[in-house]
């Protein structure tokens, strides 16, 4: 065998001397401080490479591979064997060396399948087997790799399409049992099976699968070997249990369940699932267990779950149903079904208005958290809540509005003491939000100015400050337009105090003494600002008929052409009475004040006569006596008894009457609002609007000319603020063509011209 120069620095086995290629000879003279020459010379010969070296050194390492393979002790030792491989390498011996060893594995892995081709038994031995061999198998390499390292090294690295040993050892064991079709069923069929039984509650040996899943990964066959059996066997798992658990659970359980289920295949995939299956296997599961649920879940428990408030349940609801495509649509569009239909229960039924409005506020506030707690306040649901909300508060037309009024009305009068201010602030807040889902807004406006003046002409309301602070909400959500005359009954009631207190000033100053022992209050109500009220003739007594002249006198001097009318209905009144007990103050209306002042001058007075004195209404005063007579503080006695008060009843001042309270206030016994008064309101409220739509016409057709009817009609309720029905908005079009404001085109029937 013949060396080239590059040979030359490699290692030889002969081992002639320290210097490969060379002889040293040194030779000196010996005489002091003679220099020693060196002289190297060339060899005559190349040491040469034994005649079965190959075939020694390759026995000695097939006897090593053998050996671990066999687990029986090696002959040599690790740098023995090391050295013995990186002399083949160095000696170009390499490439056979590599076909050797890959022959050699491959016929110890083919011996290895026969015990996995025989009747397989029990499954999880059959699991443990392989396994077990698996793991013999990865140790076999790890070590003969250790051995052939040099190989792996320089021969795999200078050669891209030779494999490392370690992927040399997997492909043989690939090729030859896990590719085997009755071994990689056996296999694949026994993990199955143990994820299955673990799915069913068994406890199983979660380290076997990991190592026996991560083979499969190793050799590169879980996707196609595992991955697509394990999602089919989940899907028919899950399918035929969500339409078991569903029949058989309640909702609530049956969410929990799912939970737990999905809880668990996280756990599984954390345990010994490949990473790569995660996205298939949870969207399968969720695809079974809720997505094909949906409308079943829905429709069995969504709305028990709302009507009982169950927090908990709604929130892994709303949870579950983020999970996947279109659940939180579907949930939204139940949900905003459900308020619709129990709200209308709440609104529509007469029997329930006495509560409605707390009713209402009480639903709101519970829905709301509901969004907020459950719905992580998705702005979806809020919008969905706000639109139900106005829909069914606009079922029944008009009542609602009015409830609202008169729940506000409740709570500015004075006797509520049940909150502080911060709670009636927030108690108005909640009911501008009801407010604002009303479309007739205007009969809110009219039955809450019949409370207001009330309140003010009374003087029953809680605090100015609850008062204004509402007004200031109103005007905010409506606009100056909608609050101008409640802002002015305000500003009426100012002036009224200035106005009484020059009054008096003036009365002081006057010759008129013996009125000075009466004190005098007028409120002056500008007319356009507060309600109609009818007026009522009525016979004063002197000395008030002429404190009524003294006045007219006073204000009209400082107002001239202005015009005073009287309202007896709405005053009010302080008498001093004496009782066998001693003086009391009786606070009283003006009706029951005139009837008490006839007691001074008889001691029993008939109904006729009473009536013909006073001249009130025969219904009112019948509702006066009774106050007095038959409630409570018993100033009159009635004959004969009863609680009705009859045209031949007379009556005579009781003397006897006694009552721990200085100051008494007798109520005026209430008319309950009456169906009429109550039309009367909302019959104003339509001539309010008849109004309102002719000047919104006038408007649009003036500043167009000419307009289609649909484009007319079209305009009008962009500008219009409350409810109004096609065929009124025809009619008012057709008083005004006859009433000249507008006219039909003569060419063009469904045209109209402005006409100026």
């Amino acid at each position: 065998m013949h060396h080239t120069d590059s040979d030359k620095k490699r290692a030889n086995f002969s081992a002639l001397s320290p210097i490969n290629g060379a002889i040293i000879k040194t030779t000196a003279t010996g005489k002091p401080g003679d220099v020693k020459k060196i002289v190297i010379k060339n060899m005559k010969s190349y040491p040469s490479i034994p005649e079965n070296f190959e075939e020694t050194t390759w026995n000695q390492l097939r006897k090593a591979v053998i050996a671990i393979q066999t687990s029986t002790p090696i002959e040599y030792s690790l740098e023995c064997l090391c050295q013995a491989v990186s002399h083949m390498c160095d000696d170009k011996m390499d490439s056979q060396l590599y076909v050797n060893l890959t022959a050699l594995v491959e016929q110890h892995v083919k011996a290895n399948i026969v015990p996995f081709l025989s009747e397989s038994g029990d499954k999880l031995v059959y699991l443990k087997k392989m396994n077990d061999y698996w793991q013999s198998h990865c140790q076999q390499m790890i070590m003969i790799r250790s051995i052939f390292l040099y190989l792996d090294r320089i021969y795999v690295l200078n050669n891209p399409t030779v494999h490392s040993i370690w992927e040399m050892g997997l492909e043989l064991f690939r090729d030859h049992i896990a590719m085997n079709n009755l071994v990689q069923a056996r296999t694949v069929e026994g993990i199955l099976i143990l994820i299955e039984k673990e799915r069913h509650g068994e406890t199983v040996d979660r380290s076997l699968l990991k190592s026996l899943l991560r083979m499969l990964s190793d050799l590169q066959i879980y996707r196609d070997a595992f991955e697509q059996k394990f999602l089919v066997a989940t899907k028919h798992l899950y399918q035929a249990e969500g339409q078991a658990k569903m029949e058989e659970l309640d909702v609530p359980d049956y969410l929990q369940h799912v939970d737990k289920r999905l809880n668990e295949e996280e756990e599984r995939l954390e345990h010994y699932l490949d990473g790569c299956t995660r996205h298939q296997l949870i969207v399968t599961v969720e695809r079974q267990l809720i997505n094909e649920h949906v409308t079943g879940i829905l429709q069995k428990g969504l709305d028990l779950l709302l009507e009982e408030n169950r927090l908990n349940d709604l929130t892994r609801l709303y949870k579950l149903f983020s999970r996947v495509k279109n659940g939180t649509t579907e949930l939204c569009a139940h949900f905003n079904a459900y308020i619709k239909k129990k709200g209308r229960t709440i609104v529509i039924d007469p029997e329930k208005d006495k509560s409605m409005v707390q009713d209402l506020l009480d639903y709101k506030d519970k829905m709301d958290n509901i969004v907020n707690t459950c719905f992580e306040r998705n702005e979806k649901f809020g919008n969905s809540l706000r639109e139900a909300f106005e829909y069914f508060i606009n079922q029944r037309s008009n009542k609602p509005a009015e409830l609202i009024a008169k729940y506000v009305d409740m709570k500015l009068r004075a006797g509520n003491k049940e909150a502080t201010e911060e709670e009636l602030e927030q108690i108005l807040d909640k009911i501008m939000v009801q407010f604002r889902f009303i479309h007739g807004k205007d009969v809110f406006e009219a039955f809450y100015k019949k409370d207001l003046a009330k309140r003010l002409l009374v003087g029953k309301s809680a605090s100015v400050d609850a008062e204004k602070s509402m007004l200031s909400k109103l005007k905010q959500e409506c606009g100056g337009g909608f609050t101008s005359k409640l802002e002015g009954m305000f500003k009426d009631m100012e002036l009224s105090r200035d106005i009484n207190f020059a009054f008096r000033q003036s009365m002081q100053n006057s010759e008129h003494k013996e009125l000075q022992s009466i004190d005098l209050t007028v409120n002056i109500l500008t007319m356009g600002f507060w309600p109609t009220y009818p007026v009522m003739e009525v016979t004063l007594p002197q000395e008030l008929l002429q404190y009524q002249s003294i006045f007219n006198k006073f204000y009209l001097a400082k107002h001239s052409g202005r015009k005073l009318q009287w309202q007896p209905t709405l005053g009010h009144c302080v008498l001093k009475a004496q009782f066998d007990a001693g003086p009391k103050d009786l606070q009283v209306s003006l009706f029951q004040a005139l009837v008490l002042l006839l007691f001074n001058y008889n001691a029993a007075i008939s109904f006729e006569d009473i009536r013909a004195a006073v001249n009130i209404e025969i219904g009112e005063l019948k509702r006066t006596l009774q106050s007095l007579a038959c409630g409570k503080a018993r100033v009159l006695t009635k004959i004969p008894k009863g609680r009705e008060v009859e045209n031949n009843d007379k009556f005579q001042f009781n003397n006897e009457f006694t009552n721990k309270l200085f100051r008494i206030k007798i109520n005026q016994i209430q008319m309950k609002e009456t169906t009429e008064e109550q039309k009367a309101t909302e019959e104003r409220v339509y001539q309010d609007r008849q109004y309102q739509i002719d000047a919104a016409i006038v408007r649009i057709m003036k500043m167009r000319k000419t307009l289609s009817h649909n484009l007319l009609i079209t305009e009008l309720y962009k500008q219009l603020t409350f409810p109004v029905k096609p065929a009124d908005l025809k009619k008012r079009i057709e008083s005004l063509i006859d009433r000249d404001y507008m006219e039909r085109d003569k060419d063009n029937q469904n045209q109209y011209n402005y006409v100026a």
